[in-house]
């Protein structure tokens, strides 16, 4: 049964200031020990621009996905005859993640911000052909956008919306719609050196790469300048179920498939594919093949059989972390595309994966309920989280938290993470892995204490390079309490992300809930440049640990 300590702790209130009054039931503000998070604003979409081209049931398993995303100065004005408005102003620290929700694929929003006109013209959205943007009923030309801000940028059924994170209105401000094909999964690359810094992947297996910039400055009915990649499945045929840019790849990136396949793209080749990769002998197998000519995609990865439902880089691109429906959690050395570890959930699916920012844990969740806690230098489950009643479907660390009192010494290191499931609830987690106890074995007949008895052979140092471990008895891992957990939506949660400013939580059904953090509830966002003066890869991880993968071989 859950221990439900943390949701007796929750405080609700009627409405939330500039919302509507919650559903019975739902929380507005909850509290941690370091104060009060308090629900600030809400961000959704018009429900009538939707479109199923699949049907609802089957596409609703990979909607509500997000990515967080800046854009910074701009750069050589290559600017549009039209553009669009962007009630924008302050903006948060560049940060990703990737959502998950169901067992069909990864769940992303994507978050943009930029400073601007905020400017709006009422009138109707239109859908062209079968792909094309639709301007939402807040979409004007701006010879004002300068280029700068925080934006969302989620999926729910054939369309990308893009709303403006800072402003507190809860439709977007643009919307692309993409006919008979549903985006399901997204990314978006800070440093993109020309332009291209929004990646998309359908369901059908086609990809775009785009400016996010230019998207916004146009008001037209298409995507602007897109470079296609996979078209018409000349490369696979089966849906895309991750996306992510490679950290430091210099424009690299890498797309998940339903067939358990991955591809590595460079975008400075040409998008035409390549499609002459050799036969995949052996499905059980990971296999790396490369092509033949200098065309993409460049690489085909063969992780596993069946969708790999969500793939994650080490903050220094070191590492990359995919889940499967085989129940697998992999952990890639991707410049020297070696398997260094992994191991297998409890039961079913894995859904969601996320890296701690110094590189040394990685959480993962799915249909075990369970939220899981990976050493890289164990390469073993070192903690285990009880508490979700459904499908865990989104988990991330806090890397903008501290503990209170933490001198910055490195010692005794206490990690934030939280996770959000199908069960439409958020649990938030302190792993402090001085204070775990490791369970020991009982002697037969003993007492059901862990006072006696020796160590699992769980413990029995790391296990070789390249194993992939079957999943641990259950009490021979610590388990963590969680700290707070709380039911914060109506519909099943896809994902959440951290920013400096406040947690955001994101809904299968596109709904966006922005909950701030304790100091900045009494105020709205502001001029926020100085949270931003500092790059995603310079802030050092929580106690202050330089971030990197510490992880060696």
């Amino acid at each position: 049964m859950m221990n439900t300590t943390g949701s007796n702790n929750m405080m609700s209130s009627a409405s939330a200031s500039g919302n509507n009054a919650q559903s019975p039931g739902l929380k507005t503000y909850f509290k941690t020990p370091e104060g009060k998070y308090k629900l600030q604003y809400e961000k959704t979409h018009p429900s009538g621009l939707l479109h199923y081209g699949h049907g609802k049931t089957v596409t609703q398993l990979i909607d509500g996905q997000v990515t967080l995303a800046h854009l910074k100065d701009k750069p050589v004005q290559t600017q549009s005859q039209s553009s669009s408005s962007l009630g924008v102003s302050s903006g948060v620290r560049s940060a990703a993640a990737r959502f998950l929700g169901g067992g069909n694929g990864s769940r992303a929003l994507s978050f943009v911000g930029g400073n601007g006109g905020n400017k709006s013209v009422s009138g109707a959205s239109s859908r062209i052909g079968s792909l094309g943007a639709s301007s939402s009923n807040n979409v004007v030309g701006n010879s004002n956008f300068d280029g700068k801000g925080t934006y969302l940028v989620f999926n729910v059924g054939d369309a990308i919306f893009i709303s403006d994170l800072n402003s507190q209105d809860k439709d977007p401000i643009k919307s692309i719609h993409f006919g008979n094909s549903n985006p399901v999964c997204h990314a978006f690359d800070p440093d993109a050196k020309d332009g291209h810094d929004l990646l998309i992947g359908l369901n059908t297996g086609d990809i775009y790469s785009v400016s996010l910039r230019q998207q916004l400055q146009e008001v037209g009915k298409k995507l602007v300048a897109a470079q296609h990649y996979n078209k018409d499945g000349s490369i696979n045929t089966s849906r895309c179920t991750c996306i992510a840019w490679v950290p430091n790849g210099d424009g690299t990136f890498i797309v998940g498939h339903a067939d358990g396949n991955m591809y590595v793209y460079e975008k400075s080749k040409d998008g035409s594919g390549d499609p002459s990769f050799p036969i995949i002998k052996d499905q059980t197998q990971f296999s790396v093949a490369h092509a033949r000519y200098s065309k993409n995609p460049v690489a085909r990865w063969h992780i596993c059989q069946g969708s790999i439902n969500s793939v994650a880089f080490s903050t220094d691109g070191v590492y990359m972390a995919t889940v499967g429906r085989d129940g697998y959690l992999r952990v890639f050395d991707y410049k020297n595309e070696q398997l260094i570890c992994g191991g297998k959930s409890y039961y079913g699916a894995l859904l969601c994966c996320a890296w701690s920012m110094d590189g040394k844990y990685i959480l993962t969740g799915g249909e075990d309920d369970l939220v899981q806690v990976w050493s890289m230098e164990d390469r073993k489950v070192v903690a285990w989280g009880e508490g979700h009643n459904s499908w865990v479907s989104g988990v991330a660390f806090d890397s903008y938290w501290s503990a209170p009192n933490s001198d910055g010494s490195g010692e005794n290191v206490v990690y934030r993470f939280g996770s959000v499931g199908q069960d439409t609830r958020l649990l938030l987690w302190d792993l402090e892995m001085d204070e775990l106890v490791v369970p020991v074995r009982r002697p037969t007949g003993g007492s059901p204490n862990f006072s006696t008895g020796s160590q699992s052979s769980h413990w029995d140092g790391a296990c070789p390079v390249g194993t992939l471990r079957p999943a641990p008895s259950i009490r021979d891992v610590p388990k963590l309490s969680q700290l707070v957990a709380h039911r914060i939506h109506t519909e099943p949660l896809s994902g959440l992300i951290f920013t400096q400013e406040s947690i955001l939580t994101i809904s299968r059904e596109g709904h966006i809930k922005i909950w701030m953090r304790p100091g900045f509830a009494e105020s709205q966002p502001s001029n926020s440049d100085s949270l931003l003066s500092t790059s995603l890869k310079e802030k050092t991880s929580i106690s202050g640990k330089v971030i990197g993968s510490s992880y060696k071989q």
